[in-house]
């Protein structure tokens, strides 16, 4: 826990000096005018907000990997690539997935291939640091599979060491154990183009031929354990994955042909124009590289396209350069929306509704997608994440998106706030709960299978995401009962993940402190009275874990223990402060001394520019693998805060 939590400390000695607080006395109007003319300033012509999306150096290492791989280098954005690599080194040597984490062993190999790959001399200080690290932590043998699945490609680690995925599996009937439909949207997008890599087993062009194997403890070809025990029902799927490999010769070829064929059409279909397969960069450069090995041209339009979505992702500054994991416009519109109504509704009209005419234009309908093989007979509503991916539109964002749309408060936004409600009453789960983009995404046997030694592989339903359907149902409910019975499914689903605390699991943002903000502001919608037990045991966690500095700060480390709330973070940030006071607010406690010691906090670490500076990783792409640095969550959460905590003052 923390050192020193509010609930520690005398309440006298938070930084308040009455409970008579006016706007005035804390400039509040200052510094909104200040972050509200720097969040408008950074809105495209064409009407979205999009900020950098950053995640841990696996992602850029992948992209120099990538670049051998087809035996394409570009010297001078590796060399800035590298750049960027080399400043994410940590003090031990090697690499972490978010900011102030633990090395991770895969990252940390990834990161070392692409800088010996960029030119790095192995006996230069941080390279030796980085191999003593994964020497000492087992070598590459260990690395997770898809770090495997890498080293497999460039010859670096025989096949053996990797699962058995054949492309046949395309072919799988429905009732059989795994099928494609029964994992989520981002497995099933890297998963094909893998089948195919692995089943043709794909070799890198590697033109320099550069090698690892420094890092291997025991040279790879005498390596016998790929594949720790875990459980019995692990036991069972590596069983029946040396069955596979020891059965692979009596595959007959022409169904062989049909997978191959089959697997390649489902690409194809899904390929997504200039934003990608999936819309995110595993899968995008994974359907690349099959398409090629297929014998496609690189010239051919889709393959080329291919590749632009690839590139697209790139961040090229000045002295460095990464690459994107994906892209979030709808996500960052949605949000910077919200946070510009709190502030000022009717003069930033012209700048809200040139932004909900652009979202208006992105909204999904009959398009094809993933997410009608459960939901047929639903129709289409709903927001994708990226600029264009409607093959998987996202409920969390539609949520979002429509509710942001009906605090707005404009007719004509009618007819898309209810197509989008009705599609997200569509794809509520069977438990009343929703997942991010798949409906009853709840195998977790699969989870045990030797390809996902991630424990990704799923999208079952969380919290935070039910309770953002939850606020839009709620918000839209008073003439349209329909939406009552999901309603109450979705809030009995909300009550019965309350963590004993008080608090919420954050599936989508780190951690509780997002979780309980989440559900604070769904609650807020409804008619549930403030004295209900979600909402006083949801304030006094809040309260509880309050820093010394009056703001609220959570490690990616409670994601390691779950149902535990890890307080030895180094330092509170200005969105997750936000959260914080947004909930409070939304509990009906804006008045507190917890709150305006909060609102000091952002008040004291905004810029000159407006804006806040946060460094921190606290967004999960997949809690305990994979970490998200959105750059304009400083930008618009404080804002939302402060303009939402001078209205409550101003009110009557």
């Amino acid at each position: 826990m923390f050192t020193e939590t509010a609930s520690q400390m005398n309440t006298s000695e938070l930084p308040h000096s009455s409970t008579a607080i006016t706007s005035k006395s804390l400039n509040l109007d200052k510094a909104i005018q200040k972050a509200q003319e720097k969040l408008l300033s950074l809105q495209d012509k064409d009407g979205f907000w999009v900020f950098e999306l950053e995640a841990d150096c696996s992602v850029p290492a992948e992209y120099i990997m990538m670049m051998h791989y087809l035996g394409e280098i570009d010297e001078v954005l590796q060399e800035k690539i590298a750049v960027y690599l080399r400043s994410r080194q940590t003090e031990n040597g090697g690499y972490s997935l978010y900011t102030g984490g633990v090395n991770d062993l895969s990252c940390s190999i990834k990161s070392y291939y692409a800088l010996k790959m960029a030119g790095d001399d192995i006996d230069a200080p941080h390279m030796k640091r980085l191999r003593q690290y994964i020497l000492g932590q087992g070598g590459a043998a260990k690395a997770n599979v898809f770090t495997r699945i890498a080293l497999a490609i460039f010859e670096q680690l025989p096949w053996r060491g990797v699962p058995y995925i054949p492309v046949e599996i395309m072919l799988l009937p429905k009732w059989f154990p795994f099928h494609l439909d029964k994992v989520s949207y981002w497995s099933r997008t890297v998963m094909v183009p893998l089948f195919i890599l692995c089943t043709l087993k794909a070799k890198a062009k590697n033109p320099n031929k550069v090698g690892v194997l420094e890092l291997f403890v025991v040279h790879p070809d005498k390596e016998k354990h790929y594949f720790p025990d875990r459980t019995f029902l692990n036991k069972c799927f590596l069983a029946l994955d040396k069955l596979g490999l020891a059965t692979r010769p009596l595959i007959p070829k022409k169904m062989h042909d049909i997978a191959i064929e089959r697997a390649k059409q489902w690409i194809i279909e899904r390929m997504n124009g200039e934003d990608g397969l999936g819309g995110i960069f595993p899968a995008m450069v994974a359907a690349y590289e099959a398409l090629l090995l297929l014998g496609m041209p690189k010239d051919d339009p889709i393959v080329a396209t291919g590749r632009k979505a690839i590139d697209k992702l790139l961040v090229i500054k000045e002295d460095y350069a990464y690459c994107q994991p994906c892209l979030s416009p709808v996500w960052d519109t949605g949000l910077a929306a919200l946070a510009l109504q709190e502030a000022d509704k009717e003069g930033n009209k012209e700048s809200l509704t040139h932004a909900y005419e652009w979202l208006k234009g992105k909204q999904l309908s009959d398009e094809p997608g993933d997410w009608r093989i459960a939901r047929p007979d639903v129709k289409g509503g709903g927001w994708a994440f990226q600029f264009e991916n409607a093959y998987y539109p996202d409920v969390d964002d539609t949520a979002l998106v429509a509710f942001a749309m009906a605090e707005l408060d404009i007719e004509k936004y009618n007819e898309p706030i209810h197509r989008a409600t009705n599609w997200v009453v569509g794809m509520q789960s069977e438990n009343g709960g929703y997942g991010a983009f798949d409906v009853d995404n709840t195998y977790y046997y699969l989870n045990e299978i030797p390809f996902a030694d991630h424990g990704a592989l799923l999208d079952p339903p969380t919290a935070d995401v039910s309770a953002r359907c939850a606020m839009l149902m709620a918000r839209v409910a008073q003439n349209h009962d329909e939406y009552l019975p999901a309603l109450k499914r979705s809030l009995d689903y909300v009550r019965s993940e309350q963590e004993d605390n008080g608090s919420w699991f954050g599936r989508w943002g780190t951690n509780y402190v997002y979780g309980t903000w989440s559900v604070l502001l769904g609650l807020e919608q409804t008619d549930l009275p403030k004295d209900d037990p979600m909402y006083t045991k949801a304030v006094s966690w809040l309260k509880s874990v309050q820093r010394e500095d009056g703001g609220w700060g959570e490690d990616n480390k409670s994601y390691e223990v779950e149902g535990e709330f890890d307080g030895r973070f180094h330092m509170s940030t200005s969105f997750q402060t936000a959260w914080a006071l947004l909930g409070l607010m939304a509990a009906g406690d804006a008045k507190s001394p917890e709150v305006k010691a909060g609102i000091t906090f952002l008040l004291k670490k905004q810029q000159a520019d407006g804006v806040w500076d946060d460094p921190c990783f606290t967004a999960p792409g997949f809690p305990k693998v994979f970490y998200l640095k959105y750059h304009g969550y400083d930008k618009f959460f404080p804002l939302w805060a402060l303009a939402r905590y001078r209205n409550e003052l101003n009110k009557k």
